[in-house]
């Protein structure tokens, strides 16, 4: 800290770190247990569509996914792909959502994990 007679300046060491291609200022003497642990927003997302086309099936509000992509105005194509993240394994969604735990992988991998059985999920 420098103190002249008309202004102070304070220094703060900061990080600049990229997430999702957006900049984020993270202070670079914070442990790395105390920053606060968030999940991607566009996975929540992804995840929250998915459940919610998956009750209006299940409910009978749309007969098809043929429905739900013209009522959402995206392809049939898209709505089935993000659907397997409704078939997700409870222990997988648990970390997501409710423990909030960092995910590596990208929306697409986690759609080509869901294809996988429920006892293969041990190293995500």
């Amino acid at each position: 800290m420098r103190v002249n007679q008309d202004n102070t300046t304070l220094f703060i060491p900061l990080e600049l770190k990229r997430k999702n291609g957006r900049p984020r200022i993270v202070a670079s003497t914070a442990e790395p247990q105390f920053q606060s642990r968030t999940q991607d927003p566009h996975i929540l997302k992804a995840l929250g569509r998915a459940w919610s086309w998956r009750r209006k099936l299940e409910s009978g509000e749309a007969a098809t996914i043929y429905d739900i992509a013209k009522a959402e105005n995206v392809t049939d194509r898209f709505v089935s792909r993000m659907m397997r993240l409704a078939y997700l394994p409870p222990d997988v969604l648990q970390k997501l959502v409710i423990w909030h735990e960092p995910c590596a992988a990208s929306i697409k991998k986690l759609m080509e994990l869901a294809d996988l059985p429920w006892g293969e999920y041990q190293n995500f």
